[in-house]
């Protein structure tokens, strides 16, 4: 009996060990020096098998305490073999750079617009938003450095607020048939119908033949600046900032004190949710590539956080079967079912989650095969569907 555990014990080890070994890429080095402009998905890019796993690298090296403090220059213990080579070099001592210079989980630069200047709230935010009255001598549009008047807000003298207008709205549709994953829709919105035609509850979609339509969110674009120059009704306001003219009928929301979270690391998810599919994607029309910007149709409360790993299929064809079922022959005609079949998920890439709304989530593609499109869906990177 206890051969045999010693036996299961052993071939358990090696399983590990041979598991450990198959997550390394074959030129992983045993230490690497980080490289100014290097990113964690970069680093275990290079020499993970699945990059996603860059808790791997993490914990070879002991004395790697926070992994979002790892700067150029630094040396990291790897594991090109399977084997440890020691607890980590990395540890506590002076440095001449700042925390801005710690090696960032994703490029920022590729996704700086979608950090800062675009965000998804509910209905009741618009519902409820101040919005531009008029501004100053009675012009149509405003600019930085003159005064627009705002109603609906309670704000003191001083206070800063953020302009912002929406440019479109998610929902997502009942299936037409049972067991069918539900369409999801983004529909293009530019704040000009007046709140009332533009809020959810009075939009064209609410209700359906097929059943009730769920509403996941407004995708508010932030681009301009204001501070309260006087309190009242309406309160007067100056343009402290904006990328492009203030107009009639923008919204006025609070500054987004902290509008998105440098501080996560590449890992796969807890468990994918069902039928989470690529809903909107910027910069193109039909599909988008790597360090391009995509928005998903599951958020924070399907579980979604920021540095989930995701992998990206698209539906498999139906296709006819014409040896067997030959098109216009009597067993075609008396077996459609059966002469058409359904070819398995394609393979399409990764996309990292890096910001996180209720609803919808925003990741980056970190790498392809093939274009993404709308309609691909999401799948745990560890299994293939």
């Amino acid at each position: 009996m206890l051969k045999k555990l010693l036996s299961i014990s052993a071939g358990l080890l090696l399983t590990v060990s041979v598991f450990a070994a198959q997550q390394w890429a074959e030129n992983a080095p045993h230490r690497y020096i980080v490289q100014k402009g290097d990113t964690l998905w970069g680093i275990s890019a290079k020499f993970l098998i699945k990059p996603w796993h860059w808790p791997e690298i993490w914990h070879l090296n002991g004395k790697v305490r926070n992994p979002h403090l790892i700067y150029p220059g630094d040396e990291l213990i790897l594991s090109g073999d399977g084997v440890s080579h020691g607890d980590g070099s990395i540890g506590p001592h002076a440095r001449a750079t700042s925390l801005a210079d710690a090696v960032k989980p994703i490029p920022l630069s590729a996704v700086k617009q979608f950090l800062k200047n675009t965000r998804i709230v509910d209905e009741d935010v618009i519902r409820h938003a101040p919005h531009v009255l008029a501004i100053e001598e009675n012009r149509l549009r405003g600019t930085t450095g003159q005064l627009v008047y705002v109603s609906g807000l309670d704000a003191a003298v001083g206070e800063q607020f953020a302009v912002v207008r929406p440019m479109g709205r998610y929902y997502d549709m009942p299936p037409e048939e049972e067991g069918e994953v539900r369409e999801t829709y983004r529909q293009e919105r530019d704040g000009r119908d007046g709140r009332k035609s533009m809020l959810w509850r009075h939009g064209p979609h609410e209700l359906s033949f097929k059943g009730r339509v769920r509403f996941l969110g407004y995708e508010v674009l932030e681009f301009g600046t204001l501070q309260v120059t006087r309190a009242g009704s309406p309160t007067s306001a100056l343009v402290t900032y904006s990328d492009f003219e203030v107009r009639e009928g923008d919204y006025i929301l609070p500054l987004d004190t902290k509008p998105y979270d440098d501080q996560f690391v590449p890992h796969p998810p807890a468990s994918a949710p069902d039928n989470m599919r690529v809903i909107a994607f910027t910069d193109a029309l039909n599909s988008v590539g790597p360090l391009q910007v995509v928005a998903l149709s599951r958020g924070s409360e399907d579980g979604v956080d920021n540095g989930t790993t995701y992998s990206v299929y698209k539906d498999g064809e139906t296709v006819h079967d014409d040896t067997d079922y030959p098109k216009g022959k009597t067993r075609a005609f008396f077996n459609p079912r059966d002469s058409k079949v359904q070819l398995p998920p394609e393979f399409i890439g990764h996309v990292m989650v890096f910001r996180t709304f209720k609803r919808v989530s925003y990741a980056l593609v970190m790498d392809s095969v093939r274009p993404v499109q709308m309609g691909d869906f999401m799948h745990d990177p560890d299994t293939t569907p």
